[in-house]
């Protein structure tokens, strides 16, 4: 399976990251990708920080030993406690994505920001150190998404239980004043549909999926890319559910590898 050529590999903790994945594809359709799909250990905002730095080396040894050129860690808990600790210990160039704190600030009108993330996302230190350097004079309502990534990773984007969960964890947002939300878990993008059915008109909604895709191209100098580039999608978890967020052209498989 190892790449006879230049390949991004991307990994999350399974498939929100492929809202990151989508994003590149727009802007560089003709580069080999391979996604990683590490639901098995879902969510990561709950494990404890060696644990999930631990599977971030294991997840990058493995694209490293497919051909991997540019690792997108396409997670925010993984980007906010374990990318500066790969950066150093992998010689090759990261893509991350962080909460966009900086971005919700130039939109808000109300000066009243949501922020959505798991638990391990907010209790990082560079989560707390994008609020010091960007969200001075504003009111950040920061709140977990217990129960989200793991509906999502079952499938499950409209269902009744995320209705619930989303209506406990964003009412109180609505209540506060809250005009932007910003989405800091990569899962939480597929669930705007049904927080837009819910909360109508209330929230401009931060994806900054576009943005990480435009750091990939920065990046990503190889010329020599097909016309349409192969992607190959493996997960340790369900091959039903992965197949349903992979484009249908991809390769989908299983694998106990990682």
């Amino acid at each position: 399976m190892k790449s006879t050529g230049p390949m991004i590999g991307f990994f999350d903790s399974g498939v929100g990251g492929t809202s990151i994945w989508n994003a590149a594809q727009r802007l560089l359709p003709g580069a080999d990708t391979l996604y990683l799909a590490d639901s098995a250990h879902a969510p990561y905002g709950l494990l404890p920080l060696d644990a999930l730095v631990r599977r971030t080396e294991v997840l990058t040894e493995f694209l490293l030993a497919q051909g991997a050129t540019l690792i997108v860690v396409a997670c925010n808990t993984a980007t906010t406690n374990a990318i500066a600790h790969l950066r150093a210990r992998y010689p090759v160039s990261f893509v991350g994505i962080e909460p966009a704190i900086k971005p919700a600030v130039v939109h808000t009108q109300s000066q009243v920001i949501g922020v959505l993330a798991t638990r391990g996302t907010i209790s990082s230190g560079l989560f707390h150190s994008r609020i010091q350097a960007y969200g001075s004079g504003y009111t950040l309502v920061i709140q977990h998404g217990d129960g989200l990534v793991e509906q999502i990773e079952q499938g499950q984007l409209m269902g009744q239980e995320v209705r619930t969960l989303l209506s406990r964890y964003l009412s109180p947002m609505v209540e506060q004043g809250v005009d932007t939300l910003v989405l800091g878990c990569t899962h939480y993008p597929f669930l705007i549909p049904v927080i837009e059915s819910l909360f109508p008109g209330v929230f401009q909604i931060i994806d900054p999926s576009d943005a990480v895709a435009r750091q990939i191209l920065h990046l990503w100098s190889h010329e020599s890319m097909h016309e349409k580039g192969h992607a190959v999608f493996l997960t340790n978890g369900s091959l039903e559910v992965m197949r349903s967020f992979a484009p249908k052209a991809a390769e989908v498989r299983t694998s106990a590898d990682f």
